[in-house]
């Protein structure tokens, strides 16, 4: 497994790396970061891609200026898995803007991978804290939809996550339901085991995809 830990700003890629490969290595999977060698070389020998959580600013901006975007996603449309969280499934949508995290570097623009036509809200939550006087998760989702009005917004709770395969098949999956928000209609609750192909109409199926919230 190819791991993109780019998203990574205050502790060491090799940090997140020995955590990630603990994970995928009780599950039977080796895995290499992309920092450790050719980022190129790694990905072109790659059997499954990982993008982990972190900044989605800074994730973007070092895959733009790398300039491999083009060659994690050529290798997608290849055939070859892809699997993100937070920060990863972030990317796997047409644009980051409905990503959590502060723009704390700029990319030469907000385009993601648009593996998927919708967008994702990742750790979405109905919790507002006492005394808090910003704009709740949904609100801010609102206002995205007010001016991107043709994007879905697909609301992914902690322990929710969407797998996409091949023949248009797009499932919710996990322990937590979705949320869904379209412009002009009132948001719609979506229970795991949910059948979401009718958000890839107009998508290019290409390989297998879990974005995970």
């Amino acid at each position: 497994m190819a791991f993109v830990p780019y998203a990574a700003v205050t502790f060491p890629y090799n940090d997140y790396l020995h955590r990630v490969a603990a994970a995928f290595g009780k599950l039977g999977h080796s895995v290499e970061s992309l920092h450790e060698g050719d980022p190129a070389e790694v990905l072109r020998e790659a059997d499954t891609i990982v993008v982990g959580g972190g900044n989605t600013f800074r994730l973007l901006e070092i895959l733009q200026r790398s300039e491999l975007l083009p060659r994690i996603r050529k290798r997608i449309k290849e055939g070859t898995p892809f699997i993100g969280w937070s920060a990863g499934s972030n990317l796997a949508c047409p644009t980051i803007r409905t990503t959590n995290d502060m723009p704390i570097v700029q990319p030469v623009t907000l385009e993601a991978m648009g593996l998927i036509p919708f967008q994702i809200n990742p750790h979405f939550t109905d919790e507002v804290l006492p005394n808090y006087g910003g704009e709740s998760r949904a609100e801010r989702v609102a206002e995205f939809l007010a001016l991107n009005p043709k994007v879905a917004v697909a609301g992914l709770r902690e322990g929710g996550w969407i797998r996409r395969e091949h023949g248009g098949q797009l499932r919710l999956g996990g322990t937590a339901p979705m949320r869904l928000f379209r412009a002009g209609q009132e948001p719609t609750e979506y229970a795991p085991g949910a059948d979401l192909a009718f958000l890839l109409q107009g998508a290019t199926p290409s390989g297998s995809h879990r974005a995970i919230g």
